[in-house]
């Protein structure tokens, strides 16, 4: 596997680790109550910021071997990973709006990243 290949799959990784980043921000917005001690005592907030974190450092590691131009569009899959997350541990629905929203966003950053390695 090439080092192109293998930056697509670690940001990959990082949609997911921060899709669930997202998730814990949210279960921790909802327990929040507004006062700074709160928010610095919401452990799920803390938990959604360290993984962020590790995501944004796995990123930049991405970086180093792979093309910002196909990279960086493929962040756009944490909206998938987020639905589909959301949908499982949030009890959201997904509608047909949604699922076509998805389609288009999977399409979208499928042909951008077989473009790269086309050319």
């Amino acid at each position: 596997m090439n080092t192109k290949t293998w930056s697509i799959f670690l940001m990959i990784f990082v949609t997911f680790l921060i899709s669930i980043a997202q998730l814990f921000y949210k279960i921790g917005a909802n327990r929040l109550e507004f006062d700074f001690i709160s928010i610095i005592t919401n452990y799920l907030l803390i938990i959604g910021i360290a993984i962020y974190g590790i995501g944004a450092i796995l990123f930049v590691i991405a970086l180093k071997e792979g093309e910002v131009s196909v990279l960086y569009p493929m962040l756009a899959t944490s909206y998938i990973w987020v639905s589909l997350l959301s949908k499982y541990f949030l009890d959201e629905q997904l509608n047909i709006y949604k699922w076509i929203g998805i389609g288009a966003i999977f399409a979208g950053v499928s042909l951008i990243s077989f473009k790269s390695e086309v050319v």
